[in-house]
């Protein structure tokens, strides 16, 4: 386990939220976030079910090794906390009167806490003053006034969180925080806006946060510690460190960010490989324009239309219509019936190839409009998806779904019954997760030899991985660290 000790390239912190309903669980979960690597711990107030302020304050604070946050955030603050006003800051008080290094207070009830406190705050303790947005992230104006509001309310540290509804909202908290005069904390939470969590260090942010396990988070779209020690390589990242990502539309699946992180950390790179969930490509890259942001791969749905989006296009590429290499296969193709599932841009590249290397193609796509297009281009044949089951003129037949089918999460789909599988000498699966598809495992049961995406995967990555850093792939560890799926 890392314990986040080592090598830092920056100050940012870590900070564990930590929820449970009793004093003595917060203690065992303070112990476990130590373990994993957190540098700070948030202790929400309002999530224990029976609370006794003074003596429960001063047994958190006393048996803590970490760095505290206290924060009892209200019901009308998206917190559970639902009683008067004046014990919430009583309590608050208390924290900070027992040595909490930070308390949490909300814009909404700064003044009135302020005024509680008639000016008597504790040397060490460091006021956060916070603000949530559930719906939306406002302007860039917006978000200044607002900082401009947190501040003058008397806060040492200002902290806002708001809301994706596109990835392209993210860069607005940025800039707010790469310009802000005193230490902030920003994040835009779901999944749209989990690239601020992650991009942090750089940004100059003062905290993020990371959970213990998936999926017990305070706020929509926090990673846990370990993907942000880990996989993500946040202690080394600095303001020069370069951003690549995965665009998609799902795209939480991709195993690129393992294989990048992992590389670059080895070779040296100053580099970040992320997710992005993209849903307007163009906008995305009008916004994303700086050099910070320094190469992406691109998945379902979006190879075509990023393809409108380059300047220069790899003459290949250009005919293919997606920059996607048809490594995986390397059975002599020609005079073969290769059936391609798949209209997009994956499918494409495998119809081009395959009628490269002198193979007959047929294109089956769930509309049968889209094959027949491609088919035209590829001197081919078109047929519905529906139309597949019967469709065997011959056996020894090679097959090669390049839609999202049978991806996880909805394993159990498959283009194609097992029953027509028995036609076909050779399948192969775009789809990489998981490694063996509903598809591969019945096609092997019937007797044909698979080739897995996780091939076609890996074979991409190396000229990716080459064209974002100059540097030679590292084949033999992406061939390791893709072994286990």
């Amino acid at each position: 386990m890392e314990s986040g000790v080592g090598m830092r390239k920056n100050q940012t912190l870590i900070c564990a939220p930590l929820m449970a309903d009793t004093v003595d669980q917060v203690v065992e979960l303070v112990h476990k976030a130590k373990l994993k690597g957190a540098d700070i711990v948030e202790i929400r107030l309002d999530h224990l079910k029976s609370f006794n302020p003074q003596g429960d304050i001063e047994k958190l604070i006393k048996e803590c090794p970490l760095p505290t946050l206290f924060t009892y955030r209200p019901v009308w603050e998206g917190g559970q906390y639902d009683g008067d006003e004046n014990s919430r800051f009583v309590a608050l008080r208390l924290a900070m009167e027992l040595g909490a290094d930070h308390i949490d207070i909300e814009l909404k009830a700064a003044h009135e806490f302020n005024n509680f406190m008639r000016g008597n705050k504790p040397e060490k303790c460091k006021v956060i003053v916070s603000s949530h947005n559930y719906d939306n992230t406002p302007s860039a104006e917006d978000l200044g006034n607002l900082v401009a509001r947190i501040q003058a309310s008397g806060a040492d540290i200002v902290k806002f969180a708001t809301t994706a509804t596109d990835i392209t909202d993210v860069a607005r908290v940025f800039q707010i925080t790469v310009h802000s005069q005193i230490p902030i904390i920003a994040m835009v939470m779901g999944e749209r806006g989990l690239i601020s969590r992650i991009l942090c260090p750089k940004f100059g942010g003062y905290l993020t946060f990371g959970t213990l396990e998936p999926g017990k988070v305070s706020a929509p779209g926090q990673p846990t510690i370990e993907e942000l020690v880990s996989l993500y390589n946040f202690r080394l990242m600095d303001s020069d460190t370069k951003v690549f990502g995965i665009i998609g539309k799902p795209v939480s699946h991709s195993k690129s960010p393992k294989l990048y992180n992992r590389a670059f950390k080895e070779d040296g790179v100053n580099g970040v490989f992320v997710h992005l969930l993209v849903d307007d490509v163009p906008k995305f890259f009008e916004t994303y324009s700086s050099s910070d942001f320094s190469g992406f791969s691109c998945t379902i749905p979006h190879k075509e239309v990023a393809l409108t989006c380059c300047d220069e296009v790899d003459p290949v590429a250009k005919v293919v219509g997606s920059q996607h290499g048809a490594s995986g296969i390397g059975s002599p193709l020609a005079g073969k019936l290769f059936i391609v599932i798949g209209a997009g841009g994956a499918g494409r590249a495998l119809a081009y190839g395959a009628k490269e290397k002198g193979a007959r193609v047929v294109i089956a796509n769930r509309t049968y409009d889209r094959a027949r297009e491609l088919a035209e281009l590829v001197g081919g044949q078109a047929l519905s998806l529906a139309e597949l089951d019967s469709f065997h003129p011959e056996t020894g037949m090679i097959l090669a779904n390049t839609t999202s089918i049978g991806m996880q999460p909805k394993v159990e789909e498959t283009p194609v019954s097992k029953e027509a599988l028995k036609y076909y000498e050779l399948v192969f699966d775009a789809v990489y997760t998981p490694k063996i598809t509903r598809l591969l495992r019945e096609a092997e049961e019937v007797g044909a030899k698979i080739v897995t995406g996780v091939e076609m995967f890996i074979g991409q990555a190396y000229e990716q991985y080459e064209r974002f850093t100059g540097l030679p792939a590292p084949k033999q560890l992406f061939k390791e660290i893709m072994k286990d799926y």
